[in-house]
Order: structure tokens, then sequence, then C-alpha cells
């Protein structure tokens, strides 16, 4: 009986570090970064006032624990992910990561932190420059390497691979900022709001036909 008390007290203990960064993301995105406090987080998760300074040092390491749960390792994974696929085109590929990180990040509680670092970037440079390093960076890596494969192989034109990430990325920012501000409020970006992954997938059409490698047929008058 001691024991199997000892077990569930033990799972418990381990299931806490999952708790209260669950229960942080949803303060951070609810209320932002400078107005969640500690003991706003122990009240969420339901533990004592004390109990998150034992997982964590303050509450900058809990929310760069919340972005590496959440989008950092969602990027990695589908970093993985799509270099397993072979003999398929990058259009295709660029469209599958888009569904990936619709699935697990934008249609998410995940997508608020975004909003959250464009309110409060200036306020907290050293974040940002974590957050932008940390889970930015890998992303436009991800896009760019795709993109740059579409064009060694003949299948995107020569294009400004910088600016080329930037008109990818723009419209998912923009969703996970809107989602979070404009679109709580009625009337307000309601085609945005009535199918997000809709315009998500129209924009990035829209971007490859722009891109594409015009056929010699094109060219014939």
């Amino acid at each position: 009986m001691a024991q199997a008390q000892a077990s569930r007290w033990q799972r418990k203990k381990d299931a806490r570090p999952s708790e209260i960064l669950d229960a942080a993301l949803t303060l951070f995105v609810e209320k932002g970064y400078n107005a969640t406090k500690m003991e706003d987080i122990a009240r969420a998760a339901g533990v004592t006032k004390g109990t998150p300074y034992l997982y964590f040092q303050n509450k900058e390491e809990i929310f760069k624990a919340v972005v590496r749960e959440t989008i950092v390792a969602r990027v990695h994974a589908m970093s993985a992910q799509l270099a397993q696929l072979h003999g398929i085109g990058s259009s295709e590929l660029l469209f599958l990561a888009l569904d990936d990180w619709w699935t697990h990040i934008g249609s998410t509680r995940a997508a608020g932190l975004c909003k959250l670092m464009a309110a409060e970037a200036t306020n907290f440079p050293e974040l940002t420059r974590f957050y932008y390093d940390e889970a930015i960076l890998p992303a436009r890596h991800l896009l760019g390497h795709i993109i740059q494969r579409g064009m060694d192989n003949g299948e995107f034109r020569p294009v400004p691979l910088d600016y080329a990430i930037d008109a990818l990325t723009a419209p998912m920012m923009m969703t996970m900022i809107l989602s979070h501000s404009f679109a709580l409020v009625p009337g307000c970006c309601d085609s945005i709001k009535a199918n997000p992954l809709e315009f998500l997938k129209t924009s990035l059409q829209l971007t490859l036909q722009g891109m594409h490698q015009p056929s010699p047929l094109d060219d014939r008058s």
C-alpha cells in the first residue's frame, strides 16, 4: 500500500513541470509576459506558491521552457520529418510544412506567443533575442532549405532567398497575431477568422506562382 502511494506521488511529482508549463502558456497568452506573475502560474497549475521554483529559477526560465516545449520542439520535429521525404517537389514540401505548422502550432495556444512577442519585444530584448534565435531562425532555415532546393532543381526561378522566406512567413505570423487580437473582436478580420488555414494556403499558392520557373512552352508565341 505504501509503495503504491509512493508511486502515485512520484508520478504526480514528475508531471508537475508539464502542468506548470501548461498553466504558464495559458497565462502568457491571455495576460502577456509582464502581467503574469510566478504566483499566478502556481495558482493556475494548482500548486503551492513556491513549487515552480523547485523546477525553474524564475519566470524567464519558465517562458523559455514553454517556447522550447511548443514551437522549438515542433520546428525540429518538422525538419526531421520533411528530411525523410524524397521524390516530391519543393512546392509540395512547403504545403506539407504549412499543414504541420498549422496542426501543431498555428491552431493551438502556442500561436499566441507570436502576438505576445510582437507586443512586448522592445520591453524584453533578451527574451526577444532568445525567441528569434530559437524559434524563428530554425523555421526560417527550414523554409530556406526547401526554397533553395527548389531553385537548385529548376522548380523555382532564382529569387532573393531571404525575401522569399519573408513572403512565406509573413502570412503565418500575421495570422497568429490577428487570431489573438483583432479577430477576437466581432466584425473584425472575418475573412481570415472564417478559415485561417484556407487563407494561408491561398497566400502560399500566390507566392509559389511568383516563384515557379516558367515552362519553355510559356515562352512560345
